[in-house]
């Protein structure tokens, strides 16, 4: 049995604008999750916007924190849960992109660690990944949200070359990381908005996915069936999907569709992460919406062999757990992607 996915996505990845192509029930989730990349990036390039003198409480935040004079700003979209602004100093020398929440610190302070941890792995591979300045609480005084991230703004380009993608995304996850010898991450996070539970890493790759990932998304549904479908696959089918497998924590970006890949001045780009330490084939978990092409593949199996033993049914597991977190989110058709999708994995 085959299942068809839908991607709530653009299918063609473009940077100055966030359209997107989607089935009718599957309207409501592109409001969240819309082309363009991570919450703002690409957004901010729209065209017509002309920059405002400012003198805010973040302006103000910046320049003390930075050591610059920031001088305007320009508005750069927003999601369901957050809006974007991209601030910019009075000689033009360096631009700075925020994020705003109504919601508390947690989301961004784990973007963050997410994005220090694949700056610290991206020195072997040549990802560009953005700096992050300051995640946490607004300024005293702002009442435009609860909390902000506040990193360097990139100048986005389209995806580029495949084959140099898949090289650099292959290299990221063959990277030693020192000191980690366990599946999981520092803190727990986010997958767009769901709480993403990383703690407590463990040793066992198994129970770590089946603990800190199926789980508490068949939990969310509140699904009675499909609750009992994904118990009966965890019990009977995942312990054979990882049998005779040796596998080393890889740092993951944890949600790699084309939304959250682009490139800076050619090179690799990837951001708007979900990261944490797992098995590297988990990074294709979002492969439906991410448009890999044969010279991807090609590239990226030629630093890391492809285990050919069971790695399609597997593929379809990882892919699970995103299609019950979308389904989490937006609802609609995602809850028969992931009846088909248990039914084909028993």
């Amino acid at each position: 049995m085959s299942v068809a996915m839908v991607c709530p996505t653009t299918t063609s990845w473009r940077p100055a604008k966030a359209r997107a192509v989607v089935s009718s029930d599957q309207k409501r989730g592109l409001r969240l999750r819309f082309a363009g990349g991570n919450g703002g990036y690409v957004v901010g390039r729209e065209r017509g916007v002309k920059a405002q003198k400012m003198d805010d409480d973040i302006a103000r935040f910046i320049s003390e924190r930075e050591n610059c004079d920031i001088a305007s700003q320009k508005s750069s979209g927003s999601s369901q849960w957050a809006s974007f602004r991209t601030y910019e100093t009075a000689d033009g020398s360096r631009k700075f992109f925020v994020k705003l929440s109504r919601k508390d610190d947690a989301m961004f302070r784990g973007e963050k660690a997410g994005l220090d941890a694949l700056r610290r792995a991206s020195t072997e591979s040549d990802m560009v990944i953005p700096k992050v300045y300051y995640a946490g609480g607004v300024p005293d005084g702002c009442r435009d949200g609860n909390s902000m991230i506040v990193m360097e703004y990139l100048n986005f380009g389209a995806r580029g070359d495949q084959e140099e993608f898949g090289l650099a995304l292959a290299k990221m996850h063959n990277t030693e990381i020192d000191g980690v010898q366990e599946f999981g991450f520092e803190v727990n996070n986010t997958i767009g908005e769901t709480p993403q539970k990383n703690i407590p890493m463990m040793k066992d790759w198994e129970t770590f996915w089946v603990e800190s990932r199926l789980l508490p998304q068949l939990k969310m549904t509140r699904d009675s069936e499909l609750q009992r479908l994904g118990d009966e696959v965890i019990e009977k089918r995942v312990p054979e999907m990882f049998k005779g497998l040796e596998i080393k924590p890889s740092i993951l970006h944890g949600d790699l569709w084309s939304g959250n890949i682009g490139t800076v001045d050619g090179k690799p780009s990837i951001f708007d992460p979900a990261v944490y330490y797992g098995h590297h084939e988990a990074d294709f978990g979002m492969s439906w919406c991410a448009g890999f092409s044969p010279a991807f593949y090609e590239a990226y199996w030629s630093v890391i062999k492809k285990d050919e033993g069971g790695f399609e049914e597997r593929k379809v597991m990882y892919q699970l757990y995103h299609i019950l977190n979308h389904y989490n989110m937006f609802g609609g058709g995602y809850r028969s992607q992931a009846m088909g999708m248990l039914k084909q994995l028993l």
